[in-house]
């Protein structure tokens, strides 16, 4: 029996969400948050989701964990006697066996921890949801996991604000990884933190993958904190993937207008990776995109450098143009300058 080599395959996963509603809101329609989106994660592996506010990362990641409500495709999870799992098709009830093979690690270290709770009940609730686990070797496995984060035994009888930002989110990690799961989606894991504080959460990360051989989905709008962590990286606008490469190609040959105005903005952290791709002309970055903008053509259009007529009516599929690198994109080889 073989093991199974993609722990998550994603297939044509999509999420709309109703405009306005409110009093004071006369938009009406749909926003399509995730269009279509499908990929694999490999085990033991990190996956990289990248794109800027808007761009239905953080849907994605909750959909796969369930948390929301996919409205179409499959997310499938490999299961024991090299079976997989439609975790979309299962219901509530269904799911909650499963929860201890997937976890998350929020964002904000300090609005994700119960205020009320010390850190061993915080740790240890996940134990106490799924597993059932007996009081005396719940706390045991607690303080494992504790110890394993970097934090001490000393701390499980205090509360969140007695700790530091990079402390709440070790214990966050550890909420995460009490259960023994195979895939964990990190949302934004680091991007409240101080520089110096993500690059210790990053390297702990990295340090638990070796030893425990999780897998991590790895959510993130930083170009650089993707680049240090991830193996294989998705470019997300507007809820499509744009591109999808192995982090060495993307970085060095990125072949969609949009990575490219993203690793522009971002210098190489080492001399062989050559310097960052420019743009034929600046990109507007600073804003997010706009889920509202025609169906019809590529979304990327009106911030594009490479637009041409044909982008107005067609929309670019996203195809194979190596093994392992795809990309949405009808000009892409001029980016190469071929």
């Amino acid at each position: 029996m073989t093991e199974q080599r993609n722990l998550l395959t994603v297939r044509d996963l999509s999420k709309s969400y109703r405009l306005g509603g409110g009093f004071f809101d006369a938009r009406e329609g749909t926003v399509r948050a995730v269009d279509r989106v499908s990929f694999s994660v490999e085990r033991g592996r990190t996956f990289g989701l990248v794109g800027e506010s808007g761009s239905g990362k953080t849907t994605i990641g909750r959909m796969i964990v369930r948390v929301v409500e996919p409205d179409q495709g499959a997310i499938l999870f490999a299961g024991a006697a090299s079976q997989t799992i439609d975790l979309a098709a299962l219901t509530a009830r269904q799911m909650r066996p499963l929860r201890r093979r997937m976890q998350m690690i929020f964002q904000d270290p300090l609005s994700s921890l119960d205020p009320r709770m010390t850190v061993a009940r915080i740790i240890g609730e996940p134990l106490r949801a799924v597993h059932g686990v007996a009081p005396g070797d719940l706390r045991d496995r607690v303080a494992e996991v504790t110890e394993l984060v970097g934090l001490r035994r000393e701390h499980l009888d205090r509360y969140p604000h007695a700790f530091s930002g990079g402390q709440r989110q070790r214990i966050g990690i550890a909420r995460a990884l009490v259960t023994g799961p195979e895939l964990v989606v990190a949302d934004e894991a680091v991007s409240a933190l101080d520089v110096s504080v993500q690059a210790q959460v990053l390297n702990l990360m990295r340090d638990l993958q070796q030893k425990l051989g999780v897998t991590y989905l790895f959510i993130a709008h930083d170009l650089g904190v993707v680049r240090y962590l991830c193996d294989t990286v998705a470019v997300l606008y507007r809820g499509r993937i744009a591109e999808i490469a192995e982090k060495r190609d993307l970085y060095r040959t990125p072949r969609h207008p949009y990575t490219e105005s993203l690793i522009a903005a971002v210098p190489p952290p080492e001399p062989e990776d050559g310097p960052a791709p420019q743009p034929r002309e600046p990109a507007a970055l600073d804003q997010a995109p706009d889920h509202e903008a025609p169906a019809a053509g590529c979304p990327y259009r009106a911030r594009c450098p490479y637009r041409q007529e044909i982008c107005a009516h067609q929309e670019p599929a996203l195809r194979a143009i190596a093994p392992g690198h795809s990309v949405a994109c009808h000009f892409d080889l001029q980016l190469k300058g071929i």
